[in-house]
């Protein structure tokens, strides 16, 4: 999965997808409701650097592929979308990789 450019982004990806939830859903009620600041302080600044490594791992793979500058507001717009970025695997990444994969093993037997 980590072999290529788009395996390595759809794991980046759902590593953010669940900072992203984990920052929304516990850290952020953490901060408000049991006035606790600090998992919003550690959390979101876990989830900034998976946010520019997904971003450049996203970019990485979009010049890879020769995919078209679409995809990457795709991306984008799947990554301020809680939960994007598991939706955005599933219906534009994951056919994108099966491809992926069956071309590189094709080569490797060659």
């Amino acid at each position: 999965m980590f072999a290529t450019p788009v395996g390595r982004f759809r794991a980046i990806a759902f590593v953010e997808g669940v900072s992203f939830l984990v920052l929304l859903l516990i850290a952020m009620p953490m901060k408000y409701v049991g006035d606790n600041p600090l998992p919003v302080k550690y959390t979101g600044w876990a989830h900034g650097v998976l946010y520019m490594l997904y971003a450049a791992a996203g970019f990485h793979a979009m010049a890879a592929r020769k995919w078209p500058v679409k995809e990457a507001v795709r991306g984008f717009i799947a990554s301020i979308i809680p939960g994007g970025t598991f939706v955005y695997d599933y219906v534009f990444l994951k056919p994108e990789h099966a491809k992926e994969a069956c071309r590189d093993s094709g080569n490797a037997s060659q």
